[in-house]
């Protein structure tokens, strides 16, 4: 019977080196994803465009090129180890088709771009549970992504006794 077959669907799911974003894909993979299902999970990461300076900065400091290529090779590790966290995670809890997507650039647009370009069905994202100060001058990721994208967004909130005492 055809109609009985699972529908293949994409869930882009935003990781960072946040353990909201760790919480929120777990609990997708066992909320969301059924065992032996065609779901693919798209990992994306969205990292920060690398820094544009001129030759010398406001307080005069000459900035190497060697200072560059070190923070862009950071940034290029921290994707590698986030990516590889999220990947192993997905592996633990079952097979899973898994893709992983880093691009550069701030997360509220690149989330909504590429939630759009790859014609996903649903993103899942962790909430930072930022303060009211803080989010006013962050600005909220997800809810930039409620706001903006068509498809569905569910925030994953870790409730106060799944979170790690700080």
């Amino acid at each position: 019977m055809a109609g009985s077959e699972a529908k293949e669907r994409k869930i882009l799911v935003a990781v960072d080196e946040g353990e909201e974003s760790t919480y929120a894909l777990s609990w997708c993979l066992k909320n969301i994803v059924a065992e032996n299902s065609k779901d693919t999970l798209i990992l994306l990461y969205s990292k920060p465009p690398p820094p544009l300076y001129s030759a010398m900065d406001g307080t005069a400091y000459l900035f190497s090129t060697e200072i560059i290529a070190s923070m862009e090779k950071y940034g290029n590790d921290m994707a590698e180890s986030v990516m590889e966290k999220a990947n192993s995670l997905c592996k633990e809890v079952h097979d899973v088709k898994v893709e992983t997507r880093v691009e550069h650039g701030d997360p509220r647009d690149v989330i909504c771009k590429m939630s759009e370009k790859l014609g996903v069905d649903m993103v899942v994202m962790g909430s930072h549970g930022y303060g009211m100060i803080k989010r006013a001058f962050l600005g909220s990721v997800s809810n930039h992504c409620v706001q903006n994208m068509k498809c569905p967004v569910l925030i994953v909130k870790r409730s106060k006794s799944a979170a790690p005492n700080k």
